[in-house]
């Protein structure tokens, strides 16, 4: 003989045993942890917004210096966040905390060649037969206008020559600042 205050138990049991409440249940702590000060998506790419930009080992300024950016315009990687402070990953792997107001969404990155020690052609448009408008080594640093999930348009500088721009189209794939498929403009 069940007793009365067993029943809304038993009730209860029942309702979260099926596998669709089950599953809503289990991934409550994924989507509460989803959200973040920002509301944007984690992680994401920026570039820094000023120069020098000290880089910290914790979120706040009572925290040590553990680099800093001497340049501005530099891709990092936001991978988490907290208050007004963003953990960023550079290109080396290395990564830290800078302030929110350190960073711009403007979106740039380094050329990483599939091949070792290989360069990238910088092409006249979105076709692995285009025209050569300059080649590019590892590591070269380009400003990154828009990407489709296969091919980013990009523009170049040139730091030895100052007034020397190129602009053109890469593969997605070889450029560290853009996720695999991601699709902007």
């Amino acid at each position: 003989m069940s007793r009365p205050i067993a029943r809304p138990f038993q009730s209860m049991f029942r309702l979260l045993s099926r596998p669709a409440v089950l599953a809503a249940l289990l991934t409550l702590p994924a989507f509460a942890q989803a959200t973040n000060p920002s509301g944007l998506p984690l992680p994401r790419f920026v570039t820094t917004r000023s120069e020098p930009i000290n880089v910290r080992v914790g979120p706040g300024q009572k925290y040590d210096i553990a680099w800093t950016y001497l340049k501005s315009g530099i891709p990092v990687e936001i991978v988490q966040e907290f208050d007004t402070w963003r953990k960023i990953r550079d290109m080396d792997g290395g990564e830290g905390w800078i302030h929110q107001n350190l960073l711009a969404g403007t979106r740039a990155g380094y050329v990483t060649p599939i091949m070792a020690n290989g360069e990238i052609a910088l092409l006249a448009n979105q076709s692995s037969k285009a025209s050569v408008r300059a080649r590019l080594g590892p590591g070269f640093k380009v400003t990154i206008k828009e990407c489709d999930g296969t091919w980013c348009e990009v523009s170049a500088s040139d730091p030895s020559q100052r007034s020397t721009t190129y602009s053109g189209f890469m593969h997605q794939e070889e450029l560290w600042g853009v996720y695999p498929d991601e699709v902007f403009d």
